[in-house]
Formats: structure tokens, sequence, C-alpha cells
């Protein structure tokens, strides 16, 4: 693995440790008269290699390990793998949105987009991914894989690798994905990136994942230059699902596992389904606050004016927790992903974690007394201003046009 290497020597004459030290902006350099270690807390972000004295800390690339005993050669891995997950016998919208990007990332790099599909009486689900352009469907059909037990199913996936040996592989960022992806990558040694929010491929196949960083203050591009899979988990409504082909296409494997695969140590007693609420992915129209907001008092407004939109309210991390807005509600990537037809975001600067979770919006209306705020730099409106009197002038506006003409000649 990396790491990095360093050369007493290169310390420029009269430099304190302390300042050495301080290169680190995480802590991790220790530095005294004698000794200049870096602990584990290094992130290999560089900045010691890039602002200490030259030659001090030098980055060193480490060993390219294999992909496999079996099949060392990256060119033996080909094609663009999906992991179509069943929710109460329906295909999962996060699965038909990776289908989408799945199908960008292959005709880019001239592969096949191929799929595995697990679970239980799995016929109605096949027939319907036939219409959505895929080359390959390999089915585990079995009553061992109804409900989701991590060990049958990553033997199920780790199956379909051995068989399929797919360059990438695409997965749900879903309470099933996220147990089943980093599982499976640790089989085969592999890298995986969590939470992507863009996904691109270069012709040679190579990977290019981003997602925020350091606690969203950078977006990261990482690759997996030397293993196979690539791994990547997505989050619901990151990206579009593709259109529904008017004619059914792609062939269909049936696969088997040993029935010793297909045990597991974990036994579901009972299935209890949570009473079903109105999710904020599913919102067509959103109105979501920051700490523009001011007085809790203020409230009322929002409340008047998502009436009026038919819409729901939401909001940034801070306002969940300072117990205005419920948990739930909390857009970006420690929240939800949404997708409206319509977000108005108020008293909002747009950090990178809470524009990554509502940049695919069809519709950006952002009002901040900031003109400089991060969020008009993806806003399709900006308004700058005090939200507090923009948003009663806006509610006015609302309710005259809602009006009758009776009303309104009253007035």
């Amino acid at each position: 693995m990396s790491y990095i290497n360093i050369n007493r020597k290169k310390i420029p004459t009269g430099m304190k440790p302390s300042k050495i030290a301080n290169l680190c902006p995480f802590g991790s350099i220790q530095a005294d008269e004698k000794r200049i270690t870096i602990d584990e807390g290094c992130r290999m972000c560089k900045l010691c290699v890039k602002n200490g004295p030259k030659g001090l800390f030098e980055f060193r690339e480490g060993f390219k390990a294999e992909v496999d005993k079996n099949h060392s050669q990256l060119s033996d891995w080909s094609g663009i793998a999906v992991f179509v997950e069943i929710d109460e016998g329906k295909i999962h919208p996060v699965s038909l949105e990776l289908l989408g990007k799945g199908a960008e990332l292959a005709e880019k790099s001239k592969q096949d987009l191929i799929v595995l599909l697990a679970g239980d009486c799995l016929d109605e689900a096949v027939e319907e991914l036939r219409f959505y352009g895929i080359d390959r469907i390999s089915v585990y059909d079995a009553p061992e894989l109804r409900e989701f037990r991590i060990e049958p199913y990553t033997a199920a996936m780790e199956d379909f690798i051995n068989m399929e040996h797919p360059s990438v592989f695409l997965v749900g960022g879903t309470t099933i994905g996220r147990n089943l992806a980093p599982r499976t990558a640790a089989r085969f040694r592999t890298g995986l990136t969590a939470d992507c929010t863009v996904l691109d491929i270069t012709r040679e196949g190579e990977l290019i994942q981003i997602r925020p960083a350091f606690g969203g203050n950078i977006m990261a591009q990482i690759k997996t230059p030397h293993h196979r899979p690539q791994f990547a988990t997505v989050r619901y409504k990151i990206f579009s699902p593709p259109g529904r082909n008017k004619t059914a296409s792609g062939s269909i494997r049936i696969c088997h596992l040993p029935s010793q695969n297909l045990t597991s140590t974990i036994q579901i007693i009972d299935v209890i389904h949570k009473e079903k609420v109105k999710h904020l992915e599913d919102a067509e129209v959103i109105v979501a606050l920051g700490r523009g907001l001011g007085k809790v008092e203020n409230l009322v407004q929002i409340e008047r004016l998502a009436e009026l939109l038919g819409a729901e309210i939401a909001g940034t991390r801070p306002m969940i927790e300072d117990g205005i807005i419920d948990p739930r509600k909390q857009i970006g990537l420690s929240g939800r992903t949404v997708r409206p037809k319509l977000i108005l975001t108020c008293g909002i600067s747009g950090s990178v974690q809470f524009a990554a979770g509502m940049k695919g919006s069809d519709k950006i209306i952002a009002i901040n007394s900031d003109p400089d705020a991060p969020i008009f730099k993806i806003a399709h409106i900006g308004i700058v201003g005090n939200m507090m009197e923009i948003i009663p002038a806006l509610i006015q506006e609302i309710e005259g046009s809602k009006k009758t003409p009776q009303e309104a000649n009253r007035v």
C-alpha cells in the first residue's frame, strides 16, 4: 500500500519541530528534536508533501497487487454489472436508476450491461428487466433468498463475479447494498467507494468515482486502478431512471448455488412492516430551510408558504440539530437525497453535503442574503435578500393569484 516517507536530512536548518507538525491539518504528524512520525490518523491528503520543505515528505506508491490468482490481468474483466434489489416483490427504484447510469457507462466504454438478480419467485421481475436494454441477466431464484440474509446473498454475488468477471459493479446505497457490497469487495480484495454522487468511466474501463470527503469540504475523485471489480454504491435519487423500452431484449441465465451456500446462521422469526409514511424523496415540491431562518417564530411564514405550494418542509443539518425540523426531513449526504420538480431553498448557503442531496432537482430557486453563497452556483433562479422580507411578499403574491375575480374586486 502507499505511504509517506520521511527524510530527516531534508529539514531546513533552524526549522522548529512545531512548524513541521503543523503541516498536517489533521494532527497526524508528531515531531520533536529527535524524531518525526506519522500516526494512523494520516489521510494521505499529501498536504505535507506539497507544503513542506522539498524532499522532507515523499509520497510513495505501494505494490500493485494482482486482481486475483486466476484473473491477474485487467483485460480479463469486462462488463458493467448492476445488483438489482427486490423490495416486496418489486424492483427497487434505486436499481432502475443504476441501470440507467450503467447503460451510459457501458456505451462509453464499449462493454456489456449485465445484471445480478437474487430472490424468490422472480419471473415477473426478470421479464420487466428485459425492457431496460440489459445484455445478460443472471437469476438466482430460491426460497432461501426470499428474505435478505448476508451469507447466501454474498455467495450469490461471489458466484456471479466468478462467472462474469465484471469490471464495474454498481450497488444501491440501501440497507441491503451497504451490507452486501463491502463484504463481497473484501472477498475479492478490491476497492469500494460508498455514496458516489458522480460516476464516469474512461474508454479503457477505469471507473471514476466522485464523492464528498473530509466532512463535505472537498469532492474526492477516487479510482481503483489495480483491482477488479470496481465497486461503487449510490444512493436513491442521485441518478435519473432510464426510459422503458418498447421491446424486450437480453439473455437470461438461471443460476444455482450449492445447498451449503444457501444456509445462514441468521434466522428470520418475523417481519414487522413499518407504518407507511410519506417520504421526502417522493415530494414533488420542497421548501428547504437553513440557518437564515433566524427566530423559530419565523417558521409560521414557511409553513404558510409550503401550504400554498403543496410542498414538504425540509432542512439542513443545523436545523435538525436545533430541533426545528424532523430528522427524517434532512437533505444532504447525511440525510435524504431528493429530486423534486421544484425546491425552494431559504437561507441555505449551499454546502457540498447539502448540494449533493438536491442538485438533481428539476428547478432550484434559492433565497439568500449573501450574493456569493455557493447555492447560487447550482440554482436556476437566485434571489438575493432577506428571506423574511421576500417570503411574506411571495405568500401575498401566491394568495392573490389564487383568488377568484369576485374576491379580488372586493379587496
